[in-house]
């Protein structure tokens, strides 16, 4: 039995996340049903993350067994074929039995974008989150920085979540602004229900002066969800890269 690594890019848009659920449209059951079409058998497909209803991914690994004769590096073209236009396999290959997309995984990095304008853009609109007050982004640098190290993020996770264990560590947490893009990118080893949008949030509070620049420590040391930023919405953010 051949263990197959897929490489993966989609636009979450019209899904209701990664992982299957019964009567919904998700990345997981595509992916699952191009297979069967392909190989004839059902699989369990591995995914290296749960990407929410809306969240976008560049970099996403997944993993499934298959007897199937089809060579390891031409599953790309003939899922390709099977799969809609906003889901595409960008490789595929080997990989020993032991690999597991999800746990194996040592890091990840999502990008969060911004669209800062007067007017929202419809060309861009569901890869963008459109915010048209001014944001002191030179502010959002410092307070970015203060993320980095291991934490218990419990201030950064949606209230309800059935997570145990809240301490992470993040390895860095860009702000960059281009024209009127400003990309937050955040590494870490590992990420609690939506705690990417959440610190994006608390950012975009640094970046309106709601929130001090040198807080950051502070919220996270207090534990407390309500001194954190809002959750913002899930179209501006991808998950760029997951390292192994």
């Amino acid at each position: 039995m051949k263990n197959i690594k897929l490489t993966l890019e989609y636009d979450g848009t019209n899904y209701y996340g990664w992982q299957k659920q019964n009567g919904m449209k998700t990345i997981q059951g595509e992916l699952e049903e191009a297979i069967f079409n392909v190989t004839k058998e059902k699989c369990d497909l591995t995914g290296s993350s749960r990407t929410d209803a809306g969240v976008h991914a560049k970099g996403f690994i997944a993993n499934f067994k298959t007897n199937s004769k089809v060579p390891p590096n031409k599953f790309r073209e003939a899922l390709n074929v099977k799969l809609p236009n906003d889901i595409v396999v960008v490789k595929s290959e080997e990989v020993e039995e032991s690999f597991h997309a999800r746990y194996c995984a040592k890091g990840k990095t999502y990008e969060y974008s911004i669209l800062n304008s007067d007017v929202p853009s419809a060309l861009i609109r569901n890869t963008v989150y459109h915010y048209k007050y001014n944001l002191d982004v030179e502010a959002m640098k410092i307070a970015a920085k203060q993320f980095i190290g291991t934490h218990d993020f419990a201030a950064f996770k949606t209230q309800g979540s059935s997570v145990k264990g809240t301490i992470r560590t993040i390895f860095d947490v860009n702000v960059e602004k281009n024209d009127e893009i400003i990309k937050i990118s955040v590494k870490g080893d590992g990420f609690l229900y939506n705690m990417v949008r959440i610190i994006v949030g608390t950012l975009i509070n640094v970046g309106r002066g709601k929130t001090d620049a040198t807080d950051i420590i502070n919220i996270i040391n207090k534990k407390d969800r309500t001194l954190a930023g809002d959750c913002v919405p899930p179209n501006g953010l991808i998950l760029k890269e997951v390292y192994y």
